[in-house]
């Protein structure tokens, strides 16, 4: 019995320091364009260019938002090490999705429904790996249109990320400082009919929309 409540203090600790870290850092900035920053269950998809784009996200909602935001993650790469599974698992409370099909129990989006489901709200990153291309974004894997299919009421909310690659880059242990913008737009949902590839080109198309304004 007390070993679960010290890993609940000891998590709650390590998100403050981990959340004070990023603003130090980055600076994030929020700018919520299409969208205000309100207590409904949303579904925050973005672009992905470092393992620390979902902690940027999490770190700019408002408190009252942020305890009930998860963010679907690699299991493979969260429960890697003891370190990383600690705080994949029990500071960020993270949706943990197995990238190995072959090896998958679970089936990741109906993981991702359930958490909606208990009233959590999501992060997400449609890309699946990080964007390591000259491209500003790689094609979306189908997960977000059948999470849409699944739970076309949950507010489909588009985030553009800007600047988080320049200060963490690929390989690097510190972060470089640099302001970073993160920029929150109109939400989607699944119309009636809507077909796959439509879909996902919406809902990529809503997110580039957005980079220009997180650069200005």
């Amino acid at each position: 019995m007390v070993a679960p409540v010290l890993t609940r203090i000891a998590a709650g600790l390590t998100g403050k320091a981990i959340t004070l870290f990023a603003r130090i850092v980055t600076a994030p900035r929020a700018i919520w364009a299409g969208i205000e920053p309100v207590p409904m269950q949303r579904v925050y998809y973005a672009n992905h260019t470092s393992n620390g784009d979902f902690v940027l996200i999490w770190t700019v909602l408002p408190a009252m938002l942020r305890r009930r935001t998860r963010p679907v993650a690699a299991l493979d790469y969260w429960l890697a090490k003891p370190l990383r599974a600690f705080i994949g698992r029990d500071v960020f409370n993270a949706v943990l999705i197995d990238r190995r099909p072959d090896q998958r129990v679970e089936d990741p989006v109906t993981l991702m429904a359930q958490a909606l489901d208990e009233g959590s709200s999501l992060i997400l990153f449609p890309e699946g790996l990080r964007n390591m291309t000259d491209a500003p974004l790689m094609p979306f894997k189908s997960g977000l249109f059948h999470l849409a299919t699944q739970r076309p009421e949950v507010d489909l909310v588009p985030v553009w990320i800007s600047n988080l690659n320049q200060i963490m880059p690929k390989g690097e242990i510190v972060p470089l400082p640099l302001v970073c913008t993160l920029t929150f737009g109109a939400p989607l949902h699944l119309q009636p009919g809507e077909e796959k590839q439509a879909f996902l080109d919406r809902a990529s198309t809503a997110l580039l929309a957005l980079r220009s304004e997180g650069q200005a």
